[in-house]
């Protein structure tokens, strides 16, 4: 009764809880928070000191006793309290300028496809423990598919990859439910990862994560490029220990990246082959959708559909899709409920 009374001064959220970054959108204002996924912590007095965009700004930076840390790989939680204090973090900002003093809001929170009962319920209880009156889940690909607007419900086959931070979710979505998928742990973090091993093995540089991505970001392409372009990066020399700073070119990354390119191909056949033929009919006439950060390295479309022969389209804005689907849900949950996984909360869909 008391959580029902709270709620009434709360605000509703969506949640895109990612590996990389994770998107708050909250009911009639749209999306509020998109920070990455870092919690900077004081190990000595076990005080978080910084979350988001702070605590990025940590990552590789810190002493001894400060550690900069995501509490989520490959798309599931692997510490709970940090999560936990993440979210409240979350909450109470989003609740910071209106006249909630202990906020309990709904939330509906996107989750990787195929987790253990474990792992989704370790999502479930983090939400609930910061301060959820009740917890939503749904599957991210069909988030995706939803925030992009794609009828889902419908008895029609809908191909969407979500190319996130930790991991890559291939779905074939209809009458509201996945019927073939796969979820690699090949995404954004793996690419940083070849880009890293690939300095080590060519220049012997040794260079961070964030170097890494700023190249992938800049220059980095999965089909050759007309123009090839450039860019330095810094790290240490393998050799000598001392600072060092090399060129390299937006081919040299395709080089790096076309094994995970690869991988995510032969999953995306794969899922196809495991389709009934009707949908595949439909997915051939409607295409292939990329959502998720990844779906925005350059060239990734083109090299999908040439491996394929499949049309592939990137979905607008594809960073915001999942978080703008536990919107939409948000917004109509009557009507959307089928779409969500079942929880053990007693009252899980009741509006």
């Amino acid at each position: 009764m008391l959580a029902r009374l709270l709620g009434r001064f709360s605000h509703d959220m969506g949640i895109d809880l990612g590996t990389a970054n994770t998107l708050v959108y909250v009911k009639d204002r749209g999306i509020v928070i998109n920070e990455p996924s870092v919690v900077a912590v004081n190990t000595r007095t076990n005080e978080i000191l910084a979350v988001g965009d702070d605590a990025r700004q940590m990552v590789g930076k810190t002493p001894g006793h400060i550690v900069a840390t995501r509490p989520l790989v490959d798309g599931v939680i692997s510490d709970f309290e940090i999560t936990e204090r993440m979210l409240r973090h979350f909450i109470e900002k989003v609740h910071r300028e209106s006249f909630a003093f202990l906020p309990r809001p709904r939330i509906v929170i996107g989750i990787p496809l195929g987790v253990t009962e474990v792992e989704r319920k370790a999502v479930e209880d983090a939400t609930l423990r910061a301060g959820a009156r009740e917890v939503f889940l749904i599957e991210e690909p069909m988030a995706a598919a939803i925030g992009i607007r794609l009828p889902v419900q419908d008895a029609s086959g809908n191909m969407v990859v979500d190319i996130g931070g930790g991991t890559t979710e291939i779905a074939v979505i209809s009458l509201g439910g996945v019927v073939s998928w796969r979820s690699l742990r090949v995404a954004g973090a793996e690419l940083n990862e070849n880009i890293v091993a690939y300095a080590r093995d060519q220049f012997n540089l040794l260079i961070g994560e964030r170097t890494a991505e700023e190249v992938k970001i800049n220059i980095g392409t999965v089909v050759p490029d007309a123009e090839p372009l450039e860019m330095k990066m810094r790290g240490r020399d393998l050799i000598s220990g001392l600072p060092k700073e090399v060129s390299i070119t937006s081919e040299q990354t395709r080089e790096a990246l076309n094994r995970s390119a690869k991988l995510i191909v032969d999953n995306i056949k794969a899922t196809i082959e495991d389709t009934p033929p009707e949908l595949v009919a439909d997915i051939f006439k409607r295409g292939i959708v990329l959502t998720g950060g990844g779906a925005l390295l350059r060239g990734l479309a083109t090299f999908l559909h040439r491996e394929t022969q499949v049309p592939v389209h990137v979905a607008d804005d594809p960073l915001t899709c999942v978080v703008r689907g536990t919107g939409i849900v948000l917004d109509d949950l009557e009507t959307l409920r089928d779409v969500l996984v079942p929880t053990e909360t007693d009252d899980a869909f009741s509006t």
